[in-house]
């Protein structure tokens, strides 16, 4: 069957899939504590006294940082905390969209509520929500005192300037952080600063300010493979959100249609950079197979040629950094590659032909009782493309609460080989069904076979 043939088979995926209608890691809200702490570190590991830098800061700012909390509407138990800061002398408070997720999506279950350092506490209003940049804008029933400004011009960081980060880790108290600016995350989808020092679980959503007590960011992530790697959005961002709440009416009833529209254009942007030029080609064995190396997408290598197994692997993978946070259980908006390359001087071509087969069934396409996505529709066909014979699944998944959202997954195994199996793997979470088709097309038509110098063909 042509490769075109193969497309217009899949069209009708469209309405089927569409009739049943988430390396850094966020820094979640803090989740209640354990019943019981780890010991405390001895005298001489204790952290230094604050600098006096720092005490100021606190003692100016202590009175327009918030603590967010989340509660079950039923009982109004706390499911998660978080942070946010006041703006100025108004009810404004900035904070993490993750921080809100569960209310933000959920109404009907989960409520907002925010306490200060004095300990008075009342209700928040959810007006707007940035996924992209999770940035969320609440409105309270108190004011701020003025401490925390949005100017119109903010000033420029230099890399190695002392940064302060507020917050209320772990829940377990309002706390300040010292640290450093050390520049804009390279390798990140939208602009994020890097943040050399501490930002805890329940820090989410808090203020990152200058010596001189200016906005640099709000508190958002941190690494858990390094030390004292940590992120905050820059605030700009802040100021633009805060921007359209200025400029908009009453705060919509209900924001997954908002979030829908928001994650609909981050795809846009997200195949753009992805297919603005043709995917690069790489060498495994005979075959040509897709990457994309870029400042946003990374890609990883292994092998078991050493090991004693009667068959050799290599194993490239390639990822997007672009998923964006929807709530604890769902991450979306990323596209992923995976090629293995398998073959044997060992094995008879049955054997290898049943560790090739195996290997392909394993594959795993979700779940049918996701509450997030419906479950996988596929299909199946031997297609070829210029130079190689190819057995091609398609899956679709529709998302059941974001209309007009899909997660594609293509997987795709050469055919034209007794002894070698090259078996590649696109995956594209939250596009739309033309960008999903466009992308798992592109991939496809790109795998291919050098051509043949020799005439004969050994594993």
């Amino acid at each position: 069957m042509k490769l075109s043939d193969f497309a217009f088979l899949l069209a009708s995926l469209c309405g089927a899939a569409g009739a049943h209608a988430a390396p850094t890691a966020s820094t979640p809200p803090a989740k209640p504590p354990p019943a019981t702490a780890a010991p405390a570190a001895t005298e001489h590991a204790a952290l230094p006294p604050p600098s006096s830098a720092a005490q100021k800061l606190y003692t100016a700012a202590r009175a327009d940082i918030l603590q967010v909390r989340v509660l079950l509407k039923n009982g109004r138990t706390q499911s998660s905390v978080g942070s946010g800061f006041l703006i100025g002398t108004g009810d404004l408070v900035v904070s993490n969209y993750h921080v809100v997720s569960q209310f933000a999506l959920d109404p009907d279950t989960y409520v907002g509520e925010w306490v200060d350092t004095s300990g008075q506490r009342g209700n928040v209003e959810l007006l707007a929500v940035d996924v992209l940049h999770d940035l969320a804008v609440l409105r309270v029933n108190r004011h701020g005192t003025g401490f925390f400004k949005m100017s119109e011009s903010l000033a420029p960081l230099t890399q190695g300037q002392y940064l302060y980060s507020m917050g209320n880790p772990l829940d377990l108290g309002f706390a300040i952080s010292e640290g450093s600016y050390n520049g804009v995350v390279t390798r990140s989808f939208y602009d994020q600063l890097m943040f050399t020092g501490p930002i805890n679980a329940g820090m989410s959503g808090g203020p990152s300010v200058t010596a001189s007590g200016d906005v640099a960011g709000v508190n958002v992530s941190k690494r858990l493979d390094g030390e004292l790697v940590s992120f905050l959005v820059p605030a700009r961002y802040a100021q633009q959100l805060l921007a359209k709440v200025a400029q908009q009416g009453k705060a919509p009833k209900d924001f997954k249609p908002l979030v829908t529209a928001q994650l609909l254009a981050h795809q846009e942007v997200m195949l753009a950079r992805l297919l603005d030029t043709p995917l690069s080609l790489k060498a495994m064995g005979p075959y040509r197979v897709p990457v994309r190396e870029s400042d946003q997408m990374r890609c990883w290598g292994r092998s078991n040629v050493k090991s004693d197994k009667p068959y050799m692997l290599d194993n490239t993978s390639c990822a997007m950094e672009s998923a964006i946070f929807i709530s604890g259980a769902l991450q979306t908006g990323q596209v992923s590659m995976r090629h293995e390359f398998l073959r044997s001087s060992e094995l008879g071509a049955l054997r290898f032909s049943e560790l090739a087969s195996a290997s392909f069934k394993n594959e795993s396409f979700g779940s049918y009782k996701s509450v997030h996505l419906t479950g996988p529709h596929c299909t199946e066909q031997f297609v070829r493309n210029q130079t190689l014979p190819l057995r091609a699944v398609l899956c679709v998944r529709a998302y059941r609460k974001f209309t007009g959202l899909y997660d594609f997954a293509l997987l795709a195994a050469s055919t034209d080989e007794p002894l070698m199996s090259l078996q590649s793997r696109i995956d594209a979470r939250g596009v739309s069904y033309a960008n999903g088709m466009r992308v798992t097309r592109t991939f496809l038509e790109a795998l291919s076979r050098a051509p043949s110098t020799t005439g004969t063909r050994k594993p």
